[in-house]
This record gives structure tokens, C-alpha cells and sequence, in this order.
């Protein structure tokens, strides 16, 4: 076999397994682990249930495959946070961008739905565990008091502060509707719990 050859079939062999990927996401975000069957992932994927077991031996390591990715993603966007230039108030602001996105909202209801199940996989829940939301607000404590400082955020405990906000923010995630006559609030109006008014 030629190295373009091999090449070809590494590149498929991704592109197969990144489709899997996206829609046993899908799936799992809607059904959580327990009710999910792999047909339902195949047909999402429009693909052959057979094909799915090609690349993943069990929806138990499927399943911890896209733990393992959505947790690895949200360790990276925090770190590069914390590298970015600009304010602590325009790093937040980009952060929740990224969360409130489509493929970002599905992620979270994928984590979400794994925390309230309590027959996952027990890898998964020592991962879930280790990128905790509270480990998440950790990181951008420094970055909350800095805006503090700076005067960009309002005063009183970083923590609990980041906490509320990013439970209102995660309420925004898990709900696919929102209020049915104004639908979501805007990131400019959510950033007004923490963003200090004067």
C-alpha cells in the first residue's frame, strides 16, 4: 500500500469516526447514556449500526470517547483564556460566546445529562468529576478579581459571583426553547449580573 494510499484511509477512518462522534453527541445530549440505543446513533449518522462497531467496540467506550473529548476542549478554551489579550471583561464575555454556541450548548447537555445518570461508566464520572463547573470557576477567579480591580466587575466574592453566573448561564444551555414570546437574553444583558454598572 502506498503512503497516499494509507494516508487516504487514516483521513476516512477520522472523518468516519468524528461523524459517529457528532451524532452519538446528539443522541446521548437528548438521551442520556441509559436510554440510548447505538441503531438510534447509526441512524443519526446515517450510517450502518454494524459500521459504528467498527470503530468503537461498545456504547460504553463511545460514550467515554466523547467524555474524553468535550472534557480535554473545555481544559484547552480555559487555558487559552487565561493567555488572550484583553480585558478580564472581554475574556468572559468571549467565554460565554463559546458556551451559549450550538455545538458548545450540545456538549454541556451531553456532560449535564451524564451528571444526573447513575449507571455511566465510572471512568466517566471520575473525568466529569475532575472538570467540575466549580474546578472551571477556579481558573477564572484570578481573572474575575483582576476585573474587579479594574473596576469592570461588580465588588464582593469572586466565587460566589462566577457561581451564580455561570448558573444562570448553564440554565440558558439546558433549556432548547427559551421564553416563548423573547427567547434568550442576550450576552450583554446576562454579563449585567457581574459586569459593574458604573
Amino acid at each position: 500500500m502506498s503512503p497516499l494510499t494509507s494516508k487516504n484511509n487514516e483521513d476516512i477512518r477520522e472523518t468516519r469516526k468524528k461523524q459517529i462522534e457528532l451524532a452519538a453527541l446528539v443522541i446521548f445530549a437528548k438521551n442520556g447514556y441509559m436510554r440510548t440505543k447505538m441503531s438510534v446513533i447509526a441512524n443519526e449518522a446515517k450510517i450502518s449500526e454494524g459500521l459504528i462497531y467498527r470503530y468503537y467496540k461498545s456504547k460504553e467506550q463511545l460514550f467515554l470517547s466523547i467524555v474524553e473529548v468535550l472534557m480535554k476542549e473545555s481544559s484547552r478554551e480555559i487555558e487559552l483564556l487565561n493567555q488572550m489579550d484583553g480585558t478580564p471583561l472581554e475574556q468572559i464575555t468571549l467565554l460565554t460566546q463559546k458556551m451559549l454556541e450550538e455545538q458548545s450548548k450540545i456538549g454541556f447537555m451531553f456532560i449535564e445529562e451524564a451528571k444526573k445518570e447513575d449507571e455511566v461508566p465510572r471512568r466517566v464520572t471520575d473525568l466529569i468529576q475532575s472538570y467540575s463547573d466549580q474546578n472551571i470557576i477556579n481558573h477564572l477567579i484570578p481573572i474575575f478579581i483582576k476585573g474587579q480591580e479594574q473596576g469592570e466587575f461588580i465588588p464582593g466574592d469572586a466565587q460566589k459571583n462566577l457561581s451564580w453566573y455561570f448558573y444562570v448561564v448553564n440554565l440558558i444551555i439546558n433549556d432548547e426553547h427559551g421564553d416563548l414570546e423573547y427567547g434568550f437574553p442576550s450576552i450583554k444583558m446576562l454579563l449585567r449580573l457581574i459586569k459593574n454598572p458604573s
